[in-house]
Formats: structure tokens, C-alpha cells, sequence
């Protein structure tokens, strides 16, 4: 048997510089690219593997270790995750830095390979410097934490094990229904160790990215549901863009006339002028949909996971008739609220559907059809309000910040955003042009991801205008990819919104008798409280401070110029605008169904009295479909 002498971390870059995906007959690179900060667990193995290997697997440099992962999840959503990138780190906190990321990654089923460095598995010295000593537990190191929020996890303490802890990875990476955060922890001593690996290790592999196909029984259980029901509703879910299934949804929906309403992760799958979207579901939804919602009895999933803000708390399907069909690739999410589970890729179920129903000449009633146009109507009426910017030497408020955005973009144009205010503006007001435009990170929501997401979706897709939105809060939380940005020369779009605070917590605080405790950013005031003036932070000067290209904007008027300017730039840009105070940066309309955030039981304030009140009110809609 032929043999190659590498150590550990040369044949395992070796290796993943050999593995390809191929779906639909399309094939491209499984690990196209791997971020790395060097530190004494990886830089003298993976670091050394990847310059020796050289330009077969190319080399970003982060700044932040959670920032590469949420980097890599954007590269991975824009490619339809048919392609990922690795990230690398030492041992310690370099290591656990990689949690959050890796949680978010798995939350949202997009691929993302974690290789952080371990501890010596030969034990020279015990402990080394960043060890995390467990008395009852020697084989125990940080790397642990990555356990729970990783879809497959292995520490490599032979070489030989890299054979076939790789080939699991790399399984797991392409596997649809499975796909996630991957964690290969890697010994500092085993990277550097070297062994005669079998040439076969090597060889050119190609995953085959599935497409299963409905079983009969499901698909006609899934017919018959669909032709006696008189008020049918589509939740688009991730899953529809996960499968590339945009047109044949639109092709359904225009077959069927049945309306389609879709979650944070699903929005886009129809554009927004087609006659069957009626917008966004849920507490951040349209009252369109969420209406329709309240009367459907017929809830078709598809590619949704049902998350609280789907399902408005478990509120807001409450027909007492309604049942559901969930077109999905997993069977857990399948069977969720009791469903008629239809476990199938997106695309192959709705076309086997389609078939179906086609045969019988299925439509729904026309009267039906019409209430849903109508509705769509208004909704729409109301966004041009909200939009609307009358004054140009008005300073903007943040929904006036999206309808400027929205005169500009084209189906080019990737808004990408994931926590505060914005998501909910986002998701119950933009209007979405092409099935990959509207990128809202909301299975985790996590505050910091825009800015180095943003740079993974440029990587993925060049020559496309890719805008991060962000607020202050969001942007303090982690700007330091800017730099990565710069370096790189990716002429991504920051626009930053100062509100002083936490819009959307604080608006949240205040519906749940928290009165804004704590979401201001503003000096204390002699009472203790943060009411004074608002901080003198200059947001605009540290971007600037980063490498950034900085364009300032006070009104509507400098704001319209300031992105014009920004969407043609060549260079990393920055938009930066001080919108509307904490209190009024949403604006209409307001949020369209409950979502449950306990209240304290007992209070003597009346803010949290009252709260409890309406708490108690809604959580009395509560019920469980089974």
C-alpha cells in the first residue's frame, strides 16, 4: 500500500482540499477556505500544514474567533450550503471563543468546520499554560463546551484516528438533515506528529448532496389534507432556500393560489410582488399573514422548525380546526405541532405535490383568493407610511433608514442583520427582490454577527453590493472584522444606526414593566439612573479608526446621497446615521401578535402590575395542538 508521511495537520488540510460536494449536478469545493488566529495550540501544526500546503486551501486572518465562525456561516448561507470554511484556533480561550458561533451554526443547520487546538494528549507536562484541570476527569478540556452545540465531535489523540473522524465530519458537513457546526479538536502534539498515511486518504471525494423523495402514503395523506381544506396558509421556513426551492414554491403557490407567508429564515422564498406573499409571520409578521394565520385550517410547513416566533408563543394558530403538514427533511421538525409529516427534500415534495394536486385541478376558492389580495393591499399601504420620508431635512427614523434602502437596491443587492429592532422592521416591512437578498440570522440572534457575516457572504458572492445593518449596540458588541474587511479589500456596506441604546430590549422592557431599566446608553444621573445626557461615543470615528471609509449623514436628504454613494463604492463603507431615540426607532406598525416574555408575578410598580395584567390576558390563548 502506498504511503504518504505527513503530520496530522498537513494530511488533514491535504485531505480537505480534496473534498468536493455535488448537487444537482453542480459540484465545488466542501472546505473551500479555513480562517485561522494563531496561538501556541495551532501554529506550529495547522499553521504550518496550511503554509505548506499553500494556495490549495486559502487563508483568511480573523481578529476574533467567534467573529471567523459567524464569518464562515455567512460564506455558507450565501452558498446554499453546498460550501464551507474551516476555522482554526489555539487551546484556551481561543478554543471556547468558538462557542457561540458554533451554537449559532448548528441553530440554523448551516455547515461550518471547527478545528481548535487541544491539549497535549502524551501529557509532557499536566497542566500546560490555558489547561482546564477537571480532578474527576483527566480526558476532560475545554474543548467540551463545543460538545452540545456541535453536530459532530471528535478529539484526535492518534493520527491514524483522523482517518476516520474526518470522513464523519465530512458526512455530516454535506448531510442536509444533519448539517452543522463540526468539531475535530486537535492536540497540539498530535497536529505536529507525523505518520505514513495510505495515499487513499487523499483521493478526490465527492459527497452527493441528497434530494429524498415523499413516501407515497405521506404524499397522499399530504393530497388529501390539501383538498379539503378551505383556508390553507404556506410557512415558508430556511428550509426552502436550503434546497433551492424558490421557483418551484412559486410555482406551487401560483398552481394552487394557496397564500404564503414566511418566517425570518424563509423570507425571500417568493418575492414580494408575487400575488400569493403575503409578507412575514408571527410577532415581527404582517397583519396580512398573521391574520390569515389566526383563521387558517390548513398550516403548510416547509423547511420550518416552529419557532416561537412562528407560532406567536403557541398563540397565533387559532382556528379550532387547524391542522398541520410539514414538508421537511427531518423527521423531528416533520412531526412538530402534531403534523402530517411529509419527510422529504423541500424542492422533490413540492413538486411531487404539485403533480398531485394538478391532477385533481386543485385551486382554492376564489373568495379566498381575493380576501388574501386585499389584505396584501393594505399591508402594503401601510409600508409605503412607514417608508415614507416627507421632510428631507428630517432626521430619519429606522424605518425611513430601510424605505431610503429600499428606493436603491436591486435583486443584486444582500441585507444582512440579525438582532435589536431591526430584525422585526426587516421582517414585516422589506421587500424581497431575489431569493438570497434578505439574510436575517434570527435561530439565535445573535448581537456582533452582521459585520463578519457580511464579509463571508462577499467572499461568496463578488461583485454583489452586501449591506450589514446594524445598531450601536450591535456594533460594540463586535466592529473588529472591519479590519479583516479592509485588509481584504471587500467592499462591504456597514450602515450603522445610533439610537443611544438598546431599541429593541428597551421597547421590550417597557411592555414587560422593566420601564428601559438599563438599555440607555447615557451617563448616570445623580439618582443612579442612566438618564443622563447621551454618551459622547463616536461610532463613525472608530470605523474610520478600523480602515474604513466613513460617509456621515444627518437628514433624510444626506442619508439618501450617503447610500447612493456607499452601494457604488469599491472599498469597505461605512453609512453611519443617528436615527429617532431608543423610544420611537421602530415606528409603525406595531408588532401584529404576542410573543411570551414572563412578567414577575409580584410588583409594586404599577408599570409591572399592569404588564402582569396583560400577561396573564394573553398567555390564556396558549394551547397546545395535538
Amino acid at each position: 500500500m502506498s504511503t504518504r508521511r505527513l503530520t496530522t495537520a498537513q494530511a488533514l488540510v491535504s485531505f480537505l482540499a480534496r473534498q468536493y460536494t455535488e448537487r444537482d449536478g453542480r459540484r465545488q469545493r466542501l472546505i473551500s477556505a479555513t480562517w485561522g488566529i494563531f496561538g501556541h495550540g495551532n501554529v506550529a501544526g495547522i499553521g504550518q500544514a496550511l503554509l505548506e500546503t499553500g494556495h490549495s486551501m486559502p487563508y483568511f486572518q480573523g481578529r476574533n474567533e467567534q467573529s471567523m465562525v459567524h464569518a464562515a456561516v455567512g460564506y455558507a448561507r450565501q452558498s446554499g450550503r453546498l460550501s464551507a470554511h474551516a476555522v482554526t484556533t489555539s487551546i484556551g480561550p481561543g478554543a471556547t471563543n468558538l462557542v457561540t458561533g458554533a451554537a449559532l451554526a448548528t441553530i440554523n443547520h448551516l455547515p461550518v468546520l471547527l478545528l481548535p487546538g487541544d491539549t497535549f494528549a502524551t501529557r509532557p507536562a499536566d497542566p500546560v499554560l490555558q489547561q482546564l484541570e477537571v480532578p474527576s476527569a483527566g480526558d476532560v478540556s475545554v474543548n467540551d463546551c463545543l460538545r452540545p452545540v456541535s453536530r459532530y465531535f471528535d478529539r484526535i489523540t492518534r493520527p491514524e484516528a483522523l482517518v476516520p473522524a474526518a470522513l464523519q465530519a465530512m458526512r455530516t458537513l454535506a448531510d442536509p438533515a444533519e448539517t452543522g457546526a463540526v468539531t475535530l479538536a486537535l492536540p497540539q502534539d498530535v497536529q505536529a506528529e507525523a505518520y505514513d498515511w495510505p495515499e487513499e486518504f487523499f483521493a478526490e471525494r465527492i459527497w452527493y448532496v441528497r434530494r429524498p423523495a415523499p413516501d407515497a402514503h405521506e404524499l397522499e395523506q399530504a393530497v388529501r389534507a390539501v383538498r379539503t381544506a378551505r383556508r390553507p396558509l404556506i410557512v415558508a421556513g430556511g428550509g426552502v432556500h436550503h434546497s433551492a426551492a424558490e421557483e418551484t414554491l412559486a410555482a406551487f403557490a401560483a398552481a394552487t393560489r394557496i397564500p404564503v407567508a414566511s418566517t425570518q429564515a424563509g423570507k425571500g422564498s417568493l418575492r414580494h410582488d408575487h400575488p400569493a406573499d403575503v409578507g412575514g409571520i408571527g410577532p415581527t409578521g404582517t397583519a396580512a399573514a398573521d391574520e390569515l394565520a389566526r383563521t387558517a385550517d390548513l398550516v403548510i410547513g416547509i423547511g420550518t422548525r416552529y419557532s416561537d416566533f412562528t407560532t406567536a408563543s403557541a398563540t397565533l394558530f387559532s382556528n379550532p380546526a387547524v391542522r398541520f403538514l410539514n414538508l421537511n427533511i427531518t423527521g423531528f421538525d416533520a412531526h412538530k405541532l402534531a403534523a402530517l409529516p411529509l419527510v422529504a427534500d423541500a424542492r422533490t415534495a413540492l413538486e411531487a405535490l404539485t403533480g398531485a394536486l394538478n391532477e385533481r385541478n386543485y385551486r382554492v376558492d376564489p373568495a379566498y383568493e381575493t380576501e388574501c389580495t386585499e389584505a396584501k393591499e393594505h399591508w402594503e399601504q401601510r409600508v409605503d407610511a412607514a417608508f415614507g420620508a416627507d421632510d428631507p431635512h428630517a432626521r430619519p427614523t429606522q424605518a425611513q433608514v430601510l424605505g431610503l434602502l429600499d428606493t436603491l437596491v436591486t435583486d443584486d443587492d444582500i441585507l444582512i442583520n440579525a438582532a435589536g429592532s431591526l430584525p422585526g422592521d426587516l421582517h414585516r416591512l422589506w421587500r424581497t427582490r431575489s431569493r438570497r437578498q434578505y439574510h436575517v440570522e434570527y435561530g439565535y440572534s445573535c448581537m456582533g454577527y452582521e459585520i463578519p457575516a457580511a464579509i463571508g457572504v462577499q467572499l461568496a458572492a463578488p461583485g454583489r453590493p452586501v449591506w450589514a445593518l446594524v445598531g450601536d449596540g450591535t456594533y460594540l458588541m463586535n466592529p473588529t472584522e472591519i479590519v479583516t474587511a479592509v485588509q481584504e479589500n471587500l467592499p462591504i456596506k456597514v450602515v450603522v444606526l445610533q439610537n443611544h441604546g438598546y431599541a429593541s430590549i428597551g421597547g421590550l422592557s417597557e411592555t414587560v414593566g422593566g420601564e428601559r431599566f438599563g438599555t440607555a446608553y447615557r451617563h448616570r444621573s445623580a439618582d443612579g439612573s442612566f438618564t443622563g445626557p447621551p454618551l459622547p461615543v463616536d461610532l463613525a470615528a472608530n470605523a474610520a479608526s478600523l480602515g474604513m471609509r466613513v460617509l456621515r449623514a444627518k437628514t433624510v436628504h444626506d442619508l439618501r446621497e450617503a447610500l447612493t454613494e456607499a452601494r457604488s463604492a469599491d472599498r469597505p463603507t461605512c453609512v453611519y446615521v443617528e436615527t429617532e431615540t431608543a423610544d420611537t426607532v421602530s415606528g409603525p406598525p406595531p408588532a401584529q401578535a404576542w410573543w411570551d416574555v414572563p412578567v414577575a408575578e409580584t410588583a409594586t410598580r404599577p408599570s409591572a402590575v399592569k404588564a402582569r395584567e396583560d400577561y396573564d390576558r394573553h398567555a390564556a390563548a396558549r394551547r397546545r395542538h395535538l
